[in-house]
């Protein structure tokens, strides 16, 4: 049976070239069904059926769009986090399903509320920082590049554990969220690419299990990479 792939708003959200995890995911599963839903589209996921939900990085003034297009859909979405439908979500996308994205004047935007973190912006102060986590029995690497950090308590639903760089904020080891099959992360990269292993857990979570596009050459890229930044 064909998988959906639904990307979320990709003309916008592609920060960092993050849009090249699905590019990449294509060239996995180039029978599955991707569909690139616009900004001005009602998502697919809204009525229909859907294996994986794509969002990725995206400017702090479109986030305050996205947040107000999602968040007639909250609902559905914590139905489908808890129907274990696949998420996932890079870069700065995480803060739209916090409670909130605080600027540096002390104004808030109301975020999604799904999860309890929350964001606080300096558009002054960029953080970069290459990353290592333990995510299930991977090391994750990959980037970090960002004006906001996020706060709260996550201890319960992290995504991956610090090895090297940053949790969700330069005070924290854990990074990210997971709840079910929804997961969540300021790494960037893009970390599919980066991160073969990770990349067929992705697929065994929507039902595929098999080899992955270039599977030789993105394992030596990454087997090197791991080594290379845990020197620094």
């Amino acid at each position: 049976m064909n998988k959906t792939i639904e990307i979320l708003f990709p003309e916008f959200c592609n920060l960092y070239g993050d849009l090249s995890n699905m590019k990449y995911l294509q060239k996995c599963i180039p029978e599955a069904n991707f569909i690139e839903t616009s900004f001005n589209e009602e998502p697919i996921f809204v009525k229909g059926d859907v294996d994986l939900i794509y969002m990725g990085p995206m400017t702090e003034k479109m986030q305050e769009k996205v947040i107000r297009k999602l968040k007639p859909y909250k609902q559905r979405i914590e139905e489908l986090i808890e129907k274990n439908v696949v998420f996932l979500i890079t870069g700065n996308a995480i803060e739209i399903f916090g409670e909130y994205i605080e600027n540096e004047n002390g104004s808030r935007i109301e975020a999604l509320g799904i999860f309890n973190i929350y964001a606080k912006r300096n558009m002054m102060k960029r953080h970069n920082s290459n990353f290592i986590g333990k995510y299930e029995d991977i090391e994750i690497v990959g980037f970090k590049s960002q004006f906001t950090q996020s706060y709260g308590n996550n201890e319960g639903n992290y995504f991956a554990k610090v090895e090297k760089g940053i949790g969700i904020n330069t005070e924290s080891l854990l990074e990210g969220l997971q709840k079910n099959n929804f997961i969540a992360t300021y790494v960037i990269g893009p970390i599919l690419i980066l991160n073969p292993q990770f990349t067929k857990k992705i697929l065994e979570k929507i039902g595929i299990k098999q080899q992955i596009a270039f599977e030789k050459d993105v394992q030596s890229a990454y087997d090197q990479r791991l080594k290379e930044l845990k020197k620094i």
